[in-house]
């Protein structure tokens, strides 16, 4: 089943609200970054709620990126997300493990340690938006709920899941983000605080076959939500050969020089999808024969 967000509304447009499954998408990111469970765990939240802030952007054109610098094992993580939802990212030490938690679950805030949550939009003006909170407990669901409510003055509450196999495949991934509106009703915001006290873990209700729409309906009991669109993201990575060409002319002539003079095809990895792409001698030759004819 194909993963997807659903966007809706309730308690009359004072509350708007996101779901999504993303059980793809981590599974592509583990398998490409051949990612330890925790960190499956803390890039498969990161990349459910960069999907779904992704939608909430109004151009097709506009970017998002969250990043999380940190000083815990993990190193790290980046996250960037477009209008539509769709993903890619990665981790900066993919291969750190920890001992669960003596409930179980994945020590993410013991991976992350302490640290700086960031988001950027390039939303196509002369400088992105930058936001910026410090960690809150490095579970990242906790840090994005703090970072809406100090950065951008919106209340929300965002929860976020990841459940693995025994095999270490992803078994269920997603979560949701839910947003009070300016003038929210004193009313509204206690019987939501209520529903939200009473939820089962996001890996609980997906496990149980609850789909995004039966996440909502369970949040927004009570508020007669209304659905409005249902978006189909996925993992996608922009990288090229062309790409990557460019950003060796961009190291300049007396570095192409320098590989050139080794003899041997050069390796580059893309970040975000692992994918490789090789540059042979005569094609550093081409970029060199390139930069001195446009000197």
């Amino acid at each position: 089943m194909s993963d997807k967000i659903v966007r809706g509304t309730a308690a009359d447009g004072f509350i708007r609200a996101f779901a999504a499954s993303t059980k793809e998408i981590v599974e592509f990111a583990r398998e490409a970054h051949n990612t330890s469970p925790v960190c499956t765990a803390a890039l498969g939240r990161l990349l459910t709620a960069a999907s779904m802030m992704g939608t909430m952007m109004k151009s097709a054109a506009d970017i998002m990126t969250v990043k999380i610098a940190c000083d815990g094992p993990i190193g790290g993580l980046c996250v960037t997300a477009d209008a539509s939802g769709n993903v890619k990212g990665f981790v900066k030490n993919p291969l750190v493990d920890l001992p669960a938690k003596a409930n179980h679950h994945f020590d993410v805030g013991g991976a992350l340690g302490n640290g700086i949550l960031s988001v950027l939009r390039d939303l196509g003006l002369k400088e992105p938006y930058v936001g910026e909170v410090p960690l809150q407990t490095g579970e990242i669901a906790e840090d994005l709920t703090y970072y809406y409510a100090a950065s951008e003055q919106t209340p929300s509450c965002v929860g976020l899941g990841v459940l693995m196999n025994k095999d270490n495949t992803v078994s269920e991934a997603g979560g949701f983000i839910i947003q009070l509106m300016p003038d929210c009703p004193d009313d509204v915001i206690a019987k939501l605080e209520e529903n939200i006290k009473g939820l089962s873990s996001v890996t609980d209700m997906l496990s149980t076959g609850m789909s995004p729409e039966d996440i909502l309906n369970k949040v927004l009991e009570g508020f007669s939500p209304t659905f409005n669109d249902t978006i189909y993201p996925a993992y996608v990575c922009n990288c090229s050969k062309e790409r990557y060409t460019k950003g060796l002319l961009s190291l300049g002539k007396k570095e192409l020089e320098t590989l050139y003079k080794d003899g041997e095809a050069i390796e580059v990895v893309c970040q975000f999808c692992r994918k490789k792409y090789y540059f042979q001698p005569d094609e550093l030759r081409e970029m060199i024969d390139y930069l001195n004819e446009n000197a």
